[in-house]
């Protein structure tokens, strides 16, 4: 299935523990139907001292972003401000994604 969230667009979180944050995607997993959201669904990983390759790489929390599932937000239109679904509509070779709230252009 195709996926209308690209990579660099900004989204909010309608549903979970994360609701109504913001964030721009890092990454997004088309397989999995999965989306990584930059500041969104935070996780601490503690992380002992390893050697590798003549360097010491230090310990302490490492603090990342994991996905979650690409129901689970929604594309911000850059003219209305508001969580929006998405069209798509084709100018010739071109395809253009289109805000069904306020039709305007997306990308």
């Amino acid at each position: 299935m195709k996926v209308k969230i690209r990579k660099g667009d900004t989204v909010e979180v309608i549903s979970g523990s994360n609701r109504l944050k913001r964030g721009e995607v890092i990454k997004v997993l088309p397989n999995e139907r999965r989306v990584v959201v930059q500041g969104v669904n935070l996780h601490k990983k503690h992380v002992s001292q390893i050697q590798a390759q003549g360097r010491n790489l230090s310990p302490g929390i490492i603090e990342f972003e994991l996905p979650f599932d690409i129901s689970n937000v929604m594309l911000v239109c850059p003219k209305c401000d508001n969580p929006v679904r998405v069209s798509i509509r084709r100018d010739g070779e071109k395809i253009v994604r289109v805000c069904k709230n306020c039709s305007a252009d997306v990308d």
